[in-house]
């Protein structure tokens, strides 16, 4: 079984493997993003059926989901600008190494960043809906839940941090 697995995983490219990091990411986050506009979107236009005040100010519930879709963005900018041509011929051991060490950690990186922000989106799409239907009911609460919602968008800033810091130490080695 780990023969199939050690086989599988060096059959792809390493280019493949940094590509589908940054599919990942970009994937993962506009998903997070698009739920969580979904999800406060619904809350805001049927608050607003009550309360019509409540569709302007609940607007920066929509802004910090589309936040989360510009973090894979980001991340995707970051890996690509990392790709650089190798051998793919040579047959040296430690070359090859540091070439797929390179192309998993960006995979890595795009697959922590998009799926932090799917989840960052789904939260703070919850969060938002709650802030949206609490402002209808109360005005008082919409600060108060809208320090949560910020907390929540946190977690897609984290995941970025994270795929930086998983990218900045590897690199494709240029052919020798």
């Amino acid at each position: 079984m780990l023969f199939f697995l050690c086989r599988f995983l060096t059959s792809l490219s390493p280019y493949m493997w940094a590509n589908l990091g940054i599919a990942s990411s970009i994937s993962f986050s506009v998903v997070g993003a698009a739920w969580g506009i979904f999800t406060t979107g619904t809350s805001i236009v049927g608050g607003g059926v009550k309360t019509p005040r409540i569709k302007t100010k609940n607007l920066i519930s929509i802004i910090f989901c589309e936040a989360v879709a510009i973090y894979g963005i980001i991340i995707a900018i970051v890996v690509s600008n990392q790709l650089e041509q190798y051998d793919t011929t040579s047959t040296d051991p430690e070359y090859l190494l540091k070439n797929y060490t390179a192309g998993y950690a960006m995979f890595g990186a795009g697959l922590t960043v998009g799926l932090s922000n799917l989840f960052c989106g789904i939260c703070v799409g919850i969060v938002g809906s709650g802030a949206a239907l609490a402002d209808a009911q109360n005005p008082s609460l919409f600060v108060r839940v809208l320090i949560v919602e910020i907390f929540g968008s946190a977690i897609g800033l984290f995941g970025v941090i994270i795929g930086i810091l998983q990218t900045t130490k590897f690199g494709f080695e240029a052919a020798s």
